[in-house]
């Protein structure tokens, strides 16, 4: 392998943000290549299970809807943060988005015209869909909207999505090195260059110089530990060698959002479309708390509400106490066995691969825990990082500030893809006809210094604590100290815990000292980045 190879455009990223950009920038005649951790189509995207927002006004029930009232719901729906110049933006070009994947071939739901019966608030309604609708994209209700906006191919849009994508992906030529890691950025302090990336496979370093390098790795919730419905591969890796540089800087770090209602214990997303379709959440007595506590939208408010409500219910010693900890019951049986296997077959799936039950006849256990990151590099509306020309961030690994300091359900799967087209058009035009300032000695000292952090790694003796227990440490901080409820002494001890884990890091050592496919290896390099994050995380909530 040459340790120095040169490209067009770099992408750092294999999901659908990551993709969609790269679509942009092939199609306009450019190199690009894509590092990814896993093949693309294993990506975190393909867990995304509900829908993506889009105002196409398809149902009976998203009658009136347009990109303004979009653009008000994400806006409220941020608790007022979002940049309202990206969120209208955003809200504008989600049904192309939404159009766009119908043309790259996602097999989207569809109306069926005539009486449709749905369970609204705990009651089974029968709405009348007319001719016209028939044969248009289906969109159903989610949490804190005014209209029934969310577009889905039954409970796998993430998976039909990053299909799609990828097949165009591989349409363009676009090449691909999956099991890649980006663990360095490299520049001159003004500008970025590349970045060096490290195989997974043999453990070899090398520079890829760049003249456009985007950050697409996703999110960061790994530092939840198994608190989190995130893959393990969402350790923030891309936002920490951001933060690395010294000069980019991060957003919102603080604003972490926690999904109600993940699979106990494994921490497996259970959409928010058995909520839209009528699921209810019930307490230890079977009973359902969100009708006295939200009234008006009941389980359908907001994410944070409904996750802060469910929390406070199992300190209030009414959730179900398992060896696991607390959990409370989603209850999807009345909504009937032909609709879950239809509409929402991915969580049939699961429920019978996870837990062996029949979610038409049995309770799904479930509880909140971390699901989105809205911090990341903070970027400008066309997705250009501060601090360094050059470099871009994409998707959840960006704080674009279109979420503010919550998000709406649905509204992050069309980001990727809004942002991603949006994010690909700039990087296109500005690496057009712009020579590549190929520093061979800046990218090979790069190089250097990553092989150096691996072979001091490797070196290292003694008893210090190991790097995995050093993880599941953090885990437990970051969920009970900086969760769903934070107060200031609890966010303080936090800051001086995660303190003392950055001191362990530098005494830890390792199990195996294979330099080449070494898992143990591989996380330990992540490692300081992760407590970094974390640490930003609790000091931002401070």
């Amino acid at each position: 392998m040459s340790r120095l190879i040169t490209t067009d455009v770099l992408v750092i990223g294999g999901g659908l943000a990551g993709e969609r950009c790269a679509i942009e920038a092939a199609a306009a005649g450019h190199e690009v290549l894509i590092l990814s951790l896993v093949p693309p189509r294993r990506s975190h995207s393909c867990a995304a299970q509900g829908g993506m927002q889009a105002s196409l006004a398809n149902c009976a029930r998203a009658e009136g809807d347009n990109a303004t009232v979009h653009f008000l719901d994400t806006v409220r729906g941020s608790d007022w943060g979002a940049d309202q110049e990206v969120a209208n933006i955003f809200a504008d070009e989600a049904p192309v988005a939404v159009r766009e994947l119908a043309h790259f071939g996602v097999p989207w739901s569809r109306m069926r015209a005539g009486k449709n019966h749905y369970f609204i608030k705990g009651e089974e309604v029968e709405i009348d869909e007319s001719a016209d609708n028939d044969g248009l994209v289906a969109q159903r209700d989610f949490g804190g909207t005014a209209k029934w906006r969310a577009c889905y191919a039954a409970a796998g849009t993430g998976h039909a999505a990053l299909y799609a994508v990828d097949s165009e992906v591989v349409r363009l030529g676009v090449t691909v090195r999956d099991r890649t890691e980006a663990v360095s950025l490299i520049h001159d302090g003004s500008r970025c260059l590349g970045a060096v990336a490290r195989c997974l496979r043999t453990g070899k370093h090398f520079a890829v110089l760049a003249k456009a390098t985007v950050i697409a790795t996703g999110g960061y919730g790994r530092i939840y530990g198994q608190y989190t419905s995130n893959a393990v591969i969402n350790e923030g890796t891309g936002t920490s060698i951001a933060l690395d540089t010294g000069v980019v800087p991060l957003g919102n770090m603080e604003a972490v959002q926690f999904h109600p209602t993940t699979l106990m214990p494994s921490g497996i997303l259970v959409t928010e479309g058995c909520r839209g379709d009528g699921g209810y959440l019930l307490d230890r007595n079977l009973e359902r708390f969100m009708v006295e506590l939200e009234p008006a939208k009941q389980e359908l408010a907001s994410r944070d509400v409904v996750s802060r409500h469910m929390a406070q219910v199992m300190r209030d010693g009414n959730g179900i106490d398992t060896p696991y900890g607390p959990h409370l019951w989603l209850d999807i049986r009345h909504i009937g066995e032909q609709h879950l296997r239809t509409k929402l077959l991915e969580v049939w799936d699961i429920c019978r691969d996870f837990l062996g039950i029949s979610p038409a006849e049995e309770l799904i256990p479930v509880r909140p825990t971390q699901h989105y990151s809205m911090g990341g590099v903070r970027v400008n509306k066309d997705g250009e990082a501060y601090g360094l020309a050059g470099l871009y961030a994409v998707g959840e690994a960006a704080c674009w500030d279109m979420h503010g300091f919550n998000r709406l359900g649905g509204n992050s799967l069309a980001e990727t893809l809004v942002s991603g087209r949006i994010v690909g058009r700039r990087v296109a035009e500005q690496v057009a006809g712009m020579s590549l300032r190929a520093d061979m000695g800046l990218g090979l000292d790069a190089v250097a210094a990553a092989e150096k952090r691996a072979a001091d790694w490797l070196a290292r003796e003694g008893n210090g604590r190991g790097v995995y227990e050093i993880r599941d440490a953090l885990g437990e901080i970051m969920m009970h100290k900086v969760g769903i409820f934070r107060n200031g002494d609890e966010l303080g001890q936090a800051v001086t815990e995660i303190r003392e884990l950055l001191d362990d890091c530098e005494r830890a050592v390792l199990r195996c000292k294979d330099p080449g496919m070494n898992p143990e290896l591989s996380f330990a390099l992540r490692l300081k980045g992760m407590l970094r994050l974390a640490m930003t995380v609790a000091t931002g909530a401070l």
